[in-house]
């Protein structure tokens, strides 16, 4: 007999809190009130009181233990996003990983690795519910300390980006007497906390190189950062370092992605770091940075015209052949009539999707062909997985969790699959995820995951 949620319900059990024993960390999740700017507040559900949630440092290799409350009315999930964990801990129903019943608490206890700039949010079913899921200000920056680590920079700054009072509307009509179909957009934008010219600017002096860890936390929009005058020199993609570092005036974040990237502070003035998008950085998306001694109202300007392209930070070298080639194709179910659209993998829409099987041990290559007119940035759990091409481009030596497949384009990737259990892979635009855009990688041998809804109590 298939498992029931008071079944999970009753394993979480097994990870309630020990009194006997006391947690590194404890994240409490409960309602906020977060002034974004002067006389402009957000209420949603956070961490800790706030959003984001604490930056968290975890050594890598030491084992670590989180208390998780949850003071809301709802069931909830902590997904550490980028680690390679069990599945019971990962932090997805689809895994296994039991809810956080509401009033209730877990205990969550793992060895984070990799070391680099992970993340961790809320991973439960949202739907038509802008309020919960990563549309809220259950996020926060996770870094994992390596065991040796030597800074060649003067300041390390960490920033979230994400979208508030989220609301669906159409995005174009299919047609007469047809309005087209839903997409989410958004009142009010921050970098951490505040919305741009609400906070405190970020101090620097002139000779300084400062390292940014940016991660893209919004729930299903794309952002294109510059910092006029300036020059991104990314290290790493998604917490790992990028074997080709190179210098862009733009950086590019799908929905789930981090870089890391080094900033020469060598042009003195006050500017903003934002999104290139107007209406975007003027809705909040954007902060201060106020070189010493320096005064004035900040400045900005539109930088030169720039295309993203992760080949540009891998190797132009072709790799091995895989054990196996697994083609997953992506395609949108188009409802209009101000109605969701929905998306399939290889023609189906999960839970129906047929499971991606792997061997451990094996080298898969993933090809993943977006046969749609949108964007997918797609997040595979509880691993990483080396580029191969980017629409026919090789791109060696980039490994990531998330990449984002440009509209009617191929992207291919290697696995190597060394972490087994159920692993659920879905694209990180919430829209998406929960109209269908899912699936799960199944090790060969290894029990499938216990049926369950995604994310849902």
């Amino acid at each position: 007999m298939s498992p029931t949620r008071r079944d999970f319900l009753s394993a979480a059990t097994a990870f309630l809190l020990d009194p006997q024993t006391a947690a590194d960390l404890t994240l409490r999740i409960g309602t906020v009130d977060v002034a974004i700017a002067p006389k402009r507040t957000v209420r949603t559900i956070g961490y800790n009181g706030s959003f984001p949630g604490p930056v968290l440092r975890f050594p890598e290799g030491r084992s670590i233990t989180v208390d998780v409350v949850n003071d809301t009315a709802s069931p909830e999930l902590v997904h550490w996003h980028g680690l390679f964990l069990p599945c019971d801990v990962d932090g997805s129903a689809e895994e296994g990983t039991p809810l956080v019943p509401a009033h209730g608490q877990r205990r969550y206890s793992f060895v984070p690795r990799p070391s680099g700039t992970r993340w961790y949010h809320s991973h439960v079913y949202a739907g038509h519910n802008l309020h919960r899921s990563t549309y809220s200000g259950q996020y926060g920056v996770l870094i994992v300390e390596p065991r040796e680590n030597p800074a060649r920079y003067d300041q390390e700054i960490a920033l979230a980006l994400h979208g508030w009072n989220p609301f669906l509307s159409t995005h174009g009509g299919g047609g007469e007497g047809d309005e087209g179909s839903l997409e989410v957009h958004y009142g009010a934008f921050t970098v951490n906390s505040h919305a741009l010219g609400g906070g405190e600017p970020i101090r620097v002096h002139q000779g300084e190189r400062v390292l940014f860890r940016i991660v893209n936390a919004n729930a299903t929009l794309v952002h294109r950062l510059a910092l006029p005058g300036h020059r991104f020199t990314v290290v790493s993609l998604d917490g790992n370092p990028v074997p080709n570092p190179s210098a862009v005036h733009v950086l590019e974040l799908a929905p789930g992605e981090r870089i890391d990237a080094l900033v020469a502070m060598d042009q003195p003035g006050i500017t903003v770091l934002g999104d290139v998008n107007d209406q975007v950085r003027k809705l909040g998306l954007g902060v201060v940075v106020e070189y010493a001694g320096r005064s004035g109202d900040p400045q900005w300007a539109a930088p030169p015209d720039e295309h993203w392209d992760y080949t540009r930070f891998g190797r132009n070298e072709i790799t091995p052949e895989p054990d196996e080639r697994i083609p997953l194709v992506f395609k949108q179910k188009w409802n209009g009539n101000r109605a969701v659209d929905h998306w399939t993998i290889n023609g189906k829409e999960y839970p129906k999707t047929a499971p991606i099987q792997v061997r451990a041990g094996g080298r898969y290559r993933l090809v993943f062909d977006n046969q749609s007119d949108d964007m997918h940035p797609v997040h595979l759990h509880r691993h990483s997985f080396e580029l191969v091409t980017v629409a026919g481009r090789p791109a060696r030596g980039v490994f990531k969790d998330v990449v984002d497949v440009m509209p009617r384009t191929k992207v291919e990737v290697d696995l190597v699959a060394g972490n087994p259990g159920p692993s659920l892979f879905h694209c990180h635009m919430q829209l998406h995820m929960d109209f269908g855009f899912m699936t799960m990688l199944q090790y060969t041998g290894q029990p499938p995951a216990p049926p369950m809804a995604h994310g849902r109590a």
